[in-house]
């Protein structure tokens, strides 16, 4: 054997990388079990310990901290460690219009319309579609007339054409996502998120980012989708707007004579406009030297109903008012100009918008609402916005601010402390100077974020050297990623949620446990098979074997790759190939034996034979692995990576480590047996003819597919998840047995009649409900509202929420088209290779059509068994996943015959048979390689059967579709990709 010695210098130098790259794992493990042991139950206790020791050394050979040392251990995914994986989306439409200062023309916001309905349908290109569509509504207008300005003169001049305004606005695109990720990223690292991992999606308006061990959606929501447009505002006090409240009031009771507005909570409304407050607000008030007056117990439904009518506005908005010395009400002071309960601010919201009450609000006054209920309260505080220039900007913006932090004031109560630029501080000490100037009448400054008041403190001096605060009813929480926002700075375009994908630690857990039984389990599998059938040799590929899991491993962890349960899957599959090449040599050197030869010789050649067979299988399969790669998203990217980093390794393992180990037995004199009693004379003169009953195999085929498309058009159409159509799905675990019909008939009213899918997922205590309820709504707040939904509907329940995902359709729309590209693609690649490496089209044609074959057999056996089986056959990404993986095993076996058929000939020294002599020659290829696809096929089939059984609910559907794929695979290549060769050769001979 040559290059002995290089190889054992790279055996060495990967396993001291590997053994590096596990070690940050062990240490880290070490020290969070001395912390359990430490807080003894105590997850508070606990969690402390961990946090004195992020700064100690804990590695001491290499001085890594414990904070260093966890950054770089194992990263486990959100299906093994709970946390949130988010799709965030930057909206170009409102960047364009942005760009073009919000123009009010009708054919350009049409235009902006129109290529956002398309993007939704599955567009591509936003800039490219909004071009096209506003040259196709303004034929001759130029583009330059909107976009081009004084702050981009030097990048676009008034003449450019529109070709050139398409550029800049691509680039503008290009910079406004660039610039997102960066912001984003800096929000989550100032969250504090461990390891998270943050993708652009290339070629999209897309961010994919993930946070393992992260639970608090709406936090995270909140932190993500602010833009990040800090303002500062003069405010009116409320003695000044209390008089256009009472007119919008008696505008309303006008208007809505004919509406009677549902039972308030405890508001009060005084006949006649008297002044109302909230009982929940008293508590404020007082603290402000006031008694607010209320009614204290509540009215009747019907008195407040009749209050309601002649006072619609108070019965959802009260003044702030107190007692004053002379026992009359009065209004508080400040800049509170209203209060409402949460449930109420949509109404008011409602009523201000209406044209009648729009129409006497001052153009330089805008109302906007506290980011914040009062403190033990479900009460919001309403601030009437002062707007004193001309064009309609704050008195300061964001730009201003040059650094933040978290901080706690002289009461150590939570506030945050801004820093601003020398310009900034200079505006704003004229700013203050102005608001403090009258002694009997200090005025108030609105600290405003994302159109929400932060904060809107009375200024009592003139406030210079540019170091302010912003306090309130804040958390330490609510500090931190407040200043961790103005920190990272303002979104160039407003960010959404476009999917998610949320995991339970509960659930996370239990998969770590499933997979880890799956795993150990499918690995004692395949080495009790290798050591009872191939004897002592069978225990050189067991050694090579764990080799190559550390090698996964280790090279995964170096790599900061992220290891998910599907991912899991992958190594696993991964050591089924690693078997494969070690059956293919097996076999070779039996056959070698056979001939005579001694064992030094039959292990040479044998190596020498199976090589081909070895690189043309883990070609194929490593090509689908990279289109997987770069078509799939989250898991199925995990499996894809696990996948190619395997067949890697195994190469390595398999053929180069096992060959050393078989050169040191040898030199050793060791004795060496690739059989026992029982296997010596196993599939020995097999004469089974495969294309003589091609076409039987046809027939059946044909039935089972005609079967499916039937099937199909009974169910009407495919169980397509909610990855490929769009929605939500939430996995409900509850105490006790539920049935489905009647959870469904629970959600109805409370998803707006629209009803949704529930169906068991596992046991007969979990379901998963899927509904499309408000998906097409892009609010921030939807989603809380679709849970409260859920909530409302499964109240009397015992339950919890162990997932939850969110596909809005244009993410479902392009994951169809990323899976319909990713089977197309695989197909035209293999066609190419196996054209290539055989030179024969026809061997090229056999195996896509086999290929397609698969695909439409695995199709047709969802089709049938679906609602038979007890578990969820739905296709979706993870299905996806398993089709190509199906392909890859279909084209292994393929290629191998291919390879037997092509050694043959060379032995003969043709190009190519004929006829009768085609048929034989075939029939001996597919006899000769058996007992190796019988073999492997048997030994995956027994891997995935073990992870079928142990790998729990979650990857059940996947493998299940990875089991008939094995069976159909071994199938396909015996009967159908290899003997259709011949009909496809007779086919041209005729035309000849």
């Amino acid at each position: 054997m040559q290059g002995k010695g290089f190889i054992k210098f790279i055996a060495i130098v990967l396993a001291i990388v590997c053994a590096y790259a596990l070690s940050f794992t062990l240490v880290a493990s070490k020290v969070e079990k001395d912390a359990k042991n430490y807080a003894k139950g105590d997850a508070a206790k606990e969690k402390a310990y961990l946090d004195s020791m992020s700064t100690e050394k804990v590695y001491p050979l290499v001085g890594f901290t414990y904070g260093e040392v966890k950054s770089k251990e194992i990263n486990l995914g959100l299906d093994l460690k709970g946390g949130m994986n988010v799709t965030m989306e930057i909206s170009l439409a409102e960047l364009v219009k942005s760009l073009a200062g919000n123009p009010t023309d009708a054919n350009f916001n049409k235009a902006v319309q129109n290529a956002q309905i398309q993007l939704n349908a599955g567009g591509k290109d936003y800039i490219k579609i909004f071009v096209d569509e506003f040259e196709k509504l303004s034929p001759g207008v130029k583009l330059a007339d909107y976009f081009s300005n004084q702050d981009n003169a030097s990048q676009l001049k008034p003449s450019a054409s529109n070709g050139e305004v398409e550029s800049f606005l691509e680039k503008e695109a290009t910079s406004a996502i660039d610039r997102s990720f960066t912001v984003l990223r800096s929000r989550i690292d100032g969250f504090g998120v461990v390891s998270p991992n943050m993708q652009k999606q290339e070629g999209s308006n897309r961010i994919l980012i993930e946070m393992p061990g992260v639970q608090d959606k709406e936090r995270i929501a909140k932190l993500l989708q602010g833009s990040a447009e800090l303002q500062f505002w003069q405010v009116y006090q409320v003695q000044e707007v209390a008089p256009l409240l009472e007119n919008i009031n008696k505008t309303l009771a006008a208007t809505l004579k004919t509406e009677t507005p549902a039972a308030t909570t405890d508001t009060a409304a005084k006949a006649g406009g008297k002044l109302a407050g909230l009982e929940n607000a008293a508590k404020d008030s007082t603290a402000k030297g006031g008694k607010l007056a209320g009614l204290g117990k509540k009215d009747s439904t019907a008195v407040r109903a009749e209050l309601a009518k002649s006072n619609p506005l108070y019965a959802v908005l009260s003044l702030p008012i107190y007692q004053g010395e002379n026992g009359q009400q009065q209004l508080m002071p400040g800049a509170v100009v209203g209060m409402s309960l949460q449930k109420d601010t949509a109404k008011v919201n409602k009523y201000l918008k209406l044209p009648e009450v729009a129409a006497a609000i001052p153009s330089t006054m805008k109302f906007m609402w506290s980011v914040k209920p009062r403190e033990g309260s479900k009460v919001f505080e309403l601030y009437a916005i002062k707007v004193t220039s001309a064009d309609g900007k704050p008195d300061l913006g964001g730009e201003a601010i040059s650094d933040s932090r978290a901080d706690f004031d002289q009461k150590g109560k939570p506030e945050v402390t801004m820093y601003m630029t020398s310009e900034g501080a200079a505006k704003w000490k004229k700013i203050t100077a102005e608001a403090a100037a009258d002694p009997n009448n200090k005025k108030s400054i609105a600290i405003v974020l994302d159109n929400m008041v932060y904060s809107a403190p009375t200024v009592q001096n003139e406030i210079g050297g540019g170091v302010s605060s912003i306090t309130g009813n804040f958390t330490q929480a609510d500090t931190k990623d407040l200043s961790n926002i103005l920190k990272a700075g303002k979104l160039p375009a407003p960010a959404r949620i476009a999917g998610s994908y949320i995991v339970g630690p509960t659930l996370g857990a239990q998969a770590i446990h499933d997979g880890l039984i799956s795993f150990v389990i499918a690995f004692i599998v395949i080495l009790i098979f290798m050591a009872l059938y191939y004897h002592r040799a069978g225990w050189v590929a067991n050694f090579a074997l764990l080799v190559n899991l550390f090698f996964i491993i280790g090279i995964l962890v170096s790599l900061g790759a992220v290891l998910t349960l599907p991912g899991i899957a992958g190594i696993v599959l991964t050591i089924g190939l690693s078997v494969d090449a070690n059956i293919l040599i097996f076999e070779r050197v039996r056959e070698e034996l056979a001939l005579g030869k001694n064992i030094p010789s039959a292990i040479k050649e044998g190596f020498k034979h199976a090589m081909p067979s070895i690189l043309d299988a883990n070609i194929t399969v490593f090509i689908l692995g990279a289109i997987l790669y770069a078509f799939g998203s989250g898991p199925v990217q995990g499996f894809a990576t696990t996948l190619c980093i395997g067949i890697l390794s195994s190469l390595f393992a398999a053929v180069l480590i096992s060959r050393l180990v078989f050169e040191a037995m040898l030199d050793r004199k060791m004795e060496i047996s690739f059989d026992n009693q029982f296997t010596r004379n196993a599939f020995k003169n097999l004469a089974f003819n495969f294309v003589g009953r091609r076409k039987i195999y046809y027939i059946i085929s044909t039935l089972i597919i005609l079967a499916g498309i039937g099937m199909y058009f009974k169910h009407g159409g495919l169980n397509l998840g909610v990855d490929f159509k769009g929605g939500r799905t939430y996995l409900v675990h509850f105490d006790k047995a539920v049935n489905t019909e009647d959870i469904k008939s629970q959600l109805t009213p409370v998803f707006g009649n629209e009803t949704p899918e529930v169906k068991t997922a596992g046991e007969n205590s979990q379901v998963k409900i899927t509904t499309t309820f408000h998906i097409e709504d892009q609010d921030v707040k939807t989603d809380k509202v679709v849970e409260d939904a859920l909530n409302k509907g499964l109240a009397g329940s015992k339950y919890e929420i162990v997932s939850s995902q969110k596909v809005t359709p244009i993410i479902a729309s392009d994951i169809v088209n990323g899976a319909f590209y990713a089977v197309l693609i695989s197909c035209i690649f293999m066609f190419i290779y196996i054209v290539v490496r055989f030179k024969k089209w026809q061997y090229g044609l056999g195996a896509v059509l086999a290929l397609a074959h698969d695909v439409l057999m695995v199709l047709s056996f969802y089709t049938i068994l679906d609602g038979v089986l007890p578990f969820s056959l739905e296709i979706g990404q993870d299905f996806i996943a398993a089709i190509l993986t199906v392909m890859g095993y279909t084209m292994t076996e393929t290629v191998v015959v291919f390879d037997r058929i092509r050694e043959k000939l060379k032995e003969a020294g043709k190009e190519d048979l004929h006829g009768e002599e085609r048929n034989q020659l075939i029939n001996f290829a597919l006899n000769s390689t058996l007992s190796r696809t019988i073999l492997t096929s048997l030994t995956v089939f027994f891997v995935l059967l073990v992870i079928f059984i142990f790998g729990g609910d979650s990857i059940r559907g996947f493998i299940f579709a990875l089991l008939i794929g094995r069976v159909i695979g071994t199938y396909s290549s015996l009967c159908i990709s290899t003997p259709i060769v011949i009909d496809l050769g007779s086919s041209e001979e005729k035309k000849k």
